[in-house]
C-alpha cells in the first residue's frame, strides 16, 4: 500500500489535507513548506511530514505509554487524542490545560510524564512551559503559522483539520504500537481512521 517508503499511500495523505497549511507562514516552518498555492495557502512537504511521523514513533517508542502525555486544547483533536490514548495506553489531556499539571503535585489533575506531545504550540503553550520547567522533551504538531521555540521535535502538518488530525493520530498509534511490539510489522489497528476522526 505504501509507496516510496511512505507509511501510507500518498493519496491517503492528500485526501486528509494533512499537507495544506495556512496563508501565514513563519520562518520556523520555512524548511517544511513545499510551495505556496495561487490562493495563498502554503503546502507542506509530504515527504517531510512522513519522515517526522516515523521519527516521532521512534522517539515515543523509547518511553512506556504511561510516561507519555498527549495534550490538546484544540477541539478538533480531542477525539483523535482520546482514541490515541485508548489504543496505546498513553495519558491524554484534551481540553484546557492548566499550568502546573506536570509541575504541581498539589493539583487534583497532576500527572507525571517523561515526554509531552502537543497538537498546536500556541494553544498548548502551558503544557510546553510545564515540560520545560521539569526538563522533559516536547513533540509538537506545527502548521505553517506556528513557532517552534522550545520544541524538540517539530512535525509539520495541518493541525487544525479534522481529517488531517484523525489520520495523523491513527498513523502515529499504529507506528508506535508496531515499534513497541504490540502490533506485528505489517499489522493494522482494529480501529479505522474514522474512529479517530471528529464528525
Amino acid at each position: 500500500m505504501a509507496e516510496e517508503g511512505f507509511l501510507i499511500a500518498q493519496e491517503e495523505y492528500l485526501k486528509s489535507g494533512i499537507h495544506i497549511g495556512t496563508k501565514f507562514k513563519t520562518k520556523y516552518m520555512a524548511d517544511f513548506i513545499y510551495k505556496t498555492r495561487p490562493d495563498g495557502l502554503s503546502v507542506l512537504n509530504l515527504q517531510k511530514i512522513d519522515e517526522r511521523i516515523k521519527l516521532a514513533a521512534n522517539l515515543l517508542a523509547q518511553f512506556e505509554p504511561e510516561d507519555i502525555l498527549i495534550s490538546s486544547r484544540r477541539e478538533n483533536s480531542w477525539k483523535p487524542v482520546k482514541m490515541f490514548g485508548k489504543v496505546t495506553g498513553c495519558k491524554t489531556f484534551a481540553g484546557r490545560y492548566l499550568p502546573g499539571v506536570l509541575t504541581n503535585p498539589e493539583l487534583k489533575r497532576y500527572v507525571e510524564a517523561k515526554i509531552v506531545f502537543v497538537t498546536d504550540s500556541w494553544p498548548d503553550r502551558n503544557a510546553i512551559q510545564d515540560a520545560m520547567k521539569i526538563g522533559i522533551p516536547v513533540i509538537a504538531l506545527c502548521d505553517t503559522n506556528n513557532q517552534s521555540n522550545f520544541i524538540d521535535l517539530v512535525i509539520p502538518c495541518n493541525n487544525k483539520g479534522k481529517k488531517s488530525l484523525g489520520l495523523f493520530f491513527w498513523l502515529l498509534a499504529r507506528e508506535y504500537l508496531r515499534k513497541i511490539g504490540k502490533l506485528k510489522p505489517k499489522e493494522d489497528l482494529k480501529e479505522s481512521v474514522d474512529d479517530f476522526t471528529e464528525e
